[in-house]
């Protein structure tokens, strides 16, 4: 790494984002963000408690400076690896295996059902009911009718 170029006490001078640089830099590939940070405190000898304080100061860091880049599924980049145009989610999917086309479903074809008209038991049971009075109620006008008939061939007699 180009970490072997400074001794102990420049790497403990150093910010943890730039010895994330460095390492960043010298792999030149996208890198997930917990082996960032493992790689930063293994370099500035962290304990356990130091690691618990540190970790969210490093990713706040990566978010903030400008040399950094997400490209999706925490893994991170150096910017200038990327076209300028290209967006996180376009880097993310560079990193990944390109995918096979799939084939188009046939489209099923549908019943035609007029979907306007759905009717509950409730629904058809009041429209029973209504129509027995509609036919009760025709009955007895078509019964009108005959006997205004049959009164109106008696008066033409």
């Amino acid at each position: 790494m180009s970490l072997e170029k400074y001794t102990k006490d420049e790497i403990q001078e150093m910010s943890m984002i730039e010895i994330a640089y460095e390492m960043m830099k010298d792999e030149n590939k996208a890198t997930n963000f917990q082996d960032i940070f493992k790689f930063v405190a293994e370099a500035k000898g962290f304990s356990e408690e130091e690691k618990e304080q540190y970790i969210s100061q490093l990713y706040t860091d990566l978010n903030i400076d400008g040399r950094f880049m997400s490209v999706g599924a925490n893994m991170w980049g150096l910017k200038y690896w990327y076209p300028v145009d290209q967006t996180e989610e376009d880097a993310f999917l560079a990193e990944e295996k390109p995918k096979k086309k799939k084939k188009k479903a046939k489209a099923k074809e549908e019943d035609p059902v007029d979907e306007d008209i759905i009717l509950e038991d409730d629904d058809i049971e009041e429209l029973g009911e209504e129509a027995a009075e509609d036919d009760e109620l025709f009955e007895d006008e078509v019964d009108d009718l005959e006997k205004d008939l049959d009164k109106g061939d008696e008066e033409d007699l």
